[in-house]
């Protein structure tokens, strides 16, 4: 019997199987790095923007369809904080580093609650183990 290191799927007698274990902590991946980029802005924001996009394509087409709404929610929030954010620091002038952190004070008090509520949402969710089929796609009862 092989393990896998982060029991994302595992063969069973009956086949195999998504854990939800696994989906609970792949749906909190995306709000944790969100809360983390935000408080460590430099330089882990800038790394964050571009993992995030590859931990939401990894997440958004999950077999656990909440899987993929509790990522596509906290992407949402974060392309979209960020994105006003360098938008509007466009207009900043030159040497107002009070502004600047006025605008990461302003996200950080905006992401950080939002991603706080989401991951209560998603540790008080119940989350079923998905018996899948050959190709990893969830079984459908017929």
């Amino acid at each position: 019997m092989q393990m896998n290191i982060l029991e994302s799927s595992e063969d069973t007698i009956i086949g195999k199987m998504a854990r939800g274990s696994s989906a609970k902590r792949a749906s909190a991946l995306m709000n944790y790095g969100n809360m983390i980029a935000i408080l460590i802005p430099f330089p882990l924001l800038i790394f964050w923007f571009g993992a995030s996009m590859l931990v939401y394509a990894l997440n958004r087409h999950h077999p656990n369809p909440k899987v993929g709404h509790y990522t596509q929610q906290a992407a949402y929030r974060f392309y979209g904080i960020t994105g006003f954010f360098i938008v509007a620091a466009t207009f900043i002038p030159g040497g107002g580093w009070i502004w600047h952190l006025f605008a990461w004070i302003l996200a950080a008090l905006i992401l950080i609650p939002w991603s706080i509520i989401d991951l209560r949402r998603i540790y008080q969710d119940e989350w079923m183990d998905i018996p899948l089929d050959d190709q990893g796609h969830p079984l459908t009862s017929r």
